[in-house]
């Protein structure tokens, strides 16, 4: 499953938006019919998860935690407790919640970005601020993809 490209949109006065209909088709190819939606760890954005993408990460993450840490525990469940179950609707709109709108500093323009197999959604003035100069993001690229550290 991988989702490509960015496209700019709006949330409605509710807190709807319209999934872009290029994702809507990788989804329904995949027959994925549920996403999670959760704020994303390092950046003021929101990420959607295909159901099946989120299961993996779980997954993948209680395996490396220890149910008997404390510590283990308190990550797993922050990180699980903070997501939204999200179906489109017949029209391919899903409800962005207030409490997460606020947490990504989502007002009324937005943008999609697929990131492979999941989805962000920023605030337009939030993804602009996180955008590397083109000169920097050949230097960093040149640099990750060269095998030089």
């Amino acid at each position: 499953m991988r989702f490509l490209g960015n496209i700019e949109a709006k949330i409605d006065a509710k807190g709807r938006a319209f999934l872009p209909a290029t994702f809507r088709k990788v989804l329904q190819t995949e027959k994925e019919e549920r996403l999670v939606l959760r704020k994303d760890v390092f950046q003021d954005c929101l990420v959607l998860y295909p159901e099946s993408v989120w299961n993996e990460q779980m997954d993948a993450m209680r395996q490396r935690l220890n149910r008997w840490n404390k510590q283990h525990q308190q990550v797993f469940r922050q990180f699980v407790s903070e997501v939204e179950l999200i179906s489109l609707d017949g029209n391919g709109r899903f409800l962005i919640p207030k409490r997460y709108q606020r947490m990504a500093a989502i007002e009324q323009d937005i943008k999609f970005v697929g990131m492979d197999d999941t989805i962000e959604i920023w605030g337009i003035q939030k993804a602009e601020e996180q955008q590397m100069t083109p000169e920097d993001f050949s230097n960093a690229l040149e640099e990750l993809m060269s095998g030089e550290e």
